[in-house]
């Protein structure tokens, strides 16, 4: 018979469970707060995965563990992970530790709750209709609908599969197979998830029509009319153009007042995907590089990016509500989306836009961009660094050109040692654990750096140590 109390964590000792909370949140705070964000300590503890395995314990037994190897437990998870928050960690397009946005994640999670129905969230059901109320303003609406997704990926494949609805109600009920073959044109230096959400969606890979970019990665809104009209004389339907505000490698925007207006003359969907550059929407001094978003159906944005709100916090905003009433607009908000049960993602945007305010935010958005422009400058002054262009955003390009390179660009294969370089230095500096950046070729230019400024917390002595390393650790090859 099952017993009549109720069965507490750890064998009904609700004391037991205070005690080990406090004990985990005092390692959380040491280890990874203290320690993960001090410039002093190492970005990560590489290790090769057998070993990595070893060190884990990975194997799931019948019997339970004490709780001082649990706590073991939990210190081993941090001593062995990247610690993203560090100053030093600019791999990603996502860094830093705000302390409000942690906050609100850790009640969050403590809250378990789920974003579906106001019954079951009422207060996270109301913050977020607010906090996409405000996202929405930015962008330059007065209205519209919205909702947060499970990353940037899926805000764009739920744009695409509006447009489709939009412009085919019938495909809901009847499927493929009341639809002709659709078209949709995005930069070719679009986010890879265009693809896979047509993929997913049952368009296929084959329905995105790539447009050329410039020598800046920015859409060519002559190749769009071109490339359009080309799909139309192959028989296939244009629905959707997907541009790009911030694009992941060079940081480009592309020029949304023209797309625009080839969308207007067309009749097409225009979507913005903003989640990398969406939060610049926030600086009175840099927002004129997303001019003309106030005229897209569909926008992208992920907070959780630049602002540095954690991972995940990914908006996707509508302009307009009456254009897709597939679902009952009312609060219980669950049929917006493919999930059932959505995580509340609201919260640690709300907590840190309540302590930072708008100019605050604004401010670290403009920080960014300074530093970028001061790396920059920096980069230009040193013996064996060369800028792949001039950056737009906090996005900086450049290679770095070991001793036995210099003044040898000339030579037969030079571009293809050179390329050889990043990799190089990158498993250098990952062992030693001093700090993480990105690298990739792009086009016909070999592996260069993908420098990020995003962390709030990064100040001239990051940029300057960052170069100092990479002189240190290319000094020899």
């Amino acid at each position: 018979m099952a017993d009549s109390k109720p069965l507490l964590s750890l064998d009904g000792d609700p004391a037991a469970a205070e005690a080990l909370l406090q004990d985990v949140f005092g390692i959380v705070v040491d280890e990874v707060i203290r320690k993960g964000t001090s410039a002093s300590e190492k970005v990560c503890e590489w290790k090769e995965p057998e070993e990595l395995k070893q060190l884990l314990d990975l194997e799931l037994r019948s019997e339970g563990e004490s709780q001082e190897q649990i706590l073991e437990r939990c210190r081993a998870v941090i001593r062995y992970s990247v610690k993203t928050c560090h100053p030093r960690f600019f791999n990603q397009l996502f860094s830093g530790l705000d302390p409000h946005a942690l906050a609100g994640r850790i009640v969050t999670e403590s809250l378990n709750t789920s974003q579906y129905t106001y019954e079951i969230a009422p207060v996270f059901v109301l913050m977020e209709e607010e906090v996409l109320k405000k996202l929405r303003a930015l962008v330059g609406w007065s209205s519209g609908d919205g909702v947060f997704c499970p990353g940037g990926s899926i805000s764009n494949m739920y744009a695409m599969n509006l447009a489709r609805y939009q412009r085919y109600p019938d495909c809901k009920q009847r499927g493929l197979r009341a639809l002709p073959p659709l078209a949709l044109f995005t930069s070719k230096e679009c986010h890879y998830s265009i693809k896979k959400g047509a993929a997913f969606l049952g368009l296929g890979t084959d329905s995105v029509r790539i447009v050329q970019a410039d020598e800046r990665g920015k859409m060519i809104p002559e190749d769009l009319e071109q490339q359009i009209r080309l799909a139309e004389a192959e028989g296939a339907v244009p629905f959707l153009v997907s541009a790009t505000s911030g694009t992941t490698v060079l940081g480009a925007f592309d020029p949304l007042e023209a797309i625009a207006d080839v969308c207007q003359r067309h009749g097409l969907w225009l979507h913005v995907d903003a989640a990398w550059g969406g939060s610049v929407l926030l600086s009175q001094t840099h927002r004129h590089l997303l001019d003309g978003i106030q005229r897209a159906d569909s926008v992208a944005w992920n907070p959780h990016k630049l602002l540095s709100v954690g991972l995940q916090c990914s908006a996707l905003l509508l302009r307009d509500t009456s254009q897709d009433k597939f679902y009952d607009v009312t609060l219980d908000t669950g049929d917006k989306v493919v999930q059932c049960g959505r995580r509340v993602d609201c919260l640690k945007l709300w907590l840190m836009w309540k302590a930072q305010g708008g100019q605050g935010l604004e401010r670290r958005v403009d920080q960014a961009f300074a530093l970028a422009r001061y790396l920059a400058e920096e980069l230009k002054k040193r013996e064996g660094f060369e800028l792949v262009m001039e950056p737009e955003f906090v996005n900086v390009c450049f290679w770095f050109v070991p001793p036995s390179l210099r003044g040898k660009k000339g030579s037969p294969d030079y571009n293809e040692r050179l390329a050889k370089v990043a990799p190089i230095l990158k498993e250098s500096m990952v062992k030693k654990g001093s700090m993480m950046i990105g690298y990739q070729p792009h086009g016909t230019r070999g592996n260069f750096f993908r420098m990020v400024v995003a962390n709030p917390a990064l100040t001239r002595v990051d940029m300057d140590f960052l170069l100092n390393e990479l002189e240190q650790l290319g000094q020899d090859l």
